[in-house]
């Protein structure tokens, strides 16, 4: 199986923040995960968007097809450096103010046509077997008792 990586450093915005969109794209096939991140509303969206396709470039650089199907198998999102600052407050105190960063890191793979249809013919195989199990079989007549008298 053919992966590819891509990861951005010290981005500047909080993990929390950048993990929504990460879990939303997670799993995905890549061209719809750009799809999602195109049309989020979310800061995040251009960053990690231009980092699917940069993890997309990767892997046809090492010599993946064109026309093959990639999935984002996996998108991590780690702290990174937190710089400090502060703000100035009332009686000369300073109030901390906690500048955070993100690092992300994209692993891409590309998806195999057999184990789709796999799972396809999977699914098939399932469906017949609960039409089967539905049908009900016919109940054994019962024998009625005389008495001869």
């Amino acid at each position: 199986m053919e992966t590819g990586t891509a990861s951005l450093k010290n981005y500047r915005q909080s993990p929390r923040k950048v993990r929504l969109l990460a879990n939303l794209v997670k799993g995905k096939e890549a061209k719809e995960a750009i799809t999602l991140l195109r049309f989020s509303q979310k800061r995040a969206s251009d960053p990690l968007e231009k980092l699917i396709e940069s993890a997309l470039a990767n892997v046809r650089n090492a010599g993946a097809g064109a026309k093959d199907l990639f999935r984002v198998v996996n998108m991590t999102v780690d702290k990174g450096v937190v710089m400090k600052r502060s703000m100035p407050r009332a009686r000369g105190r300073a109030f901390p103010i906690k500048k955070r960063t993100s690092h992300v890191t994209v692993t891409i793979a590309r998806m195999e046509a057999p184990v789709a249809k796999a799972k396809i013919e999977a699914k098939k195989v399932e469906t017949k077997e609960v039409k089967k199990a539905t049908v009900a079989k016919k109940p054994v007549a019962k024998k009625k008792i005389t008495t001869k008298e």
